[in-house]
């Protein structure tokens, strides 16, 4: 079974690389930005670096082709994201390609739900908050509590 571990750069490697004991004995492969915290944090480790769209329609689309590649390079039966916004399109691929969708609110979000958070939710086959006062906004999520 093969994992793709997608996230931003910094916060969100951070809490996933909280979770390699979850994929590190199965094939897996990142997705994160092209930044040297990232490149550093992950020497050695089968990567794609995509460039950070901030939010720019133009550089989304850009990212969601690169996605689209790397998805259908890849292949992974299961999807797993700490966000952000980045991990939207591959997400989408991936469910509507035949992928589980495992993501996991950000640390961050922790009285409101983040926009990526929001935007996954409707097709996540896991969804787990890291804060018991996200279950408001998200009734079927799992809470795991924090994972740093």
């Amino acid at each position: 079974m093969k994992i793709c571990i997608i996230c931003s750069a910094g916060g969100h490697l951070r809490e996933a690389m909280q979770l390699e004991s979850v994929f590190d004995k199965r094939e897996h492969f990142f997705v994160t930005f092209n930044r040297r915290d990232a490149i550093d944090a992950l020497k050695g480790k089968k990567t794609y670096f995509i460039n950070d769209p901030k939010r720019n329609p133009l550089k989304a689309a850009v990212n969601f082709f690169k996605a689209l590649s790397i998805y259908l390079k890849e292949r992974p039966r299961v999807i797993i994201s700490t966000g952000a916004g980045m991990a939207i399109p591959f997400c989408y691929i991936g469910k509507a390609l035949g992928s589980k969708i495992v993501y996991i609110e950000s640390m961050a979000a922790v009285v409101r739900p983040s926009l990526t958070g929001k935007t996954i939710y409707p097709i996540a086959d896991m969804f787990i908050v890291q804060w018991a006062a996200l279950k408001r906004f998200y009734p079927k999520a799992a809470y795991g509590g924090t994972i740093i």
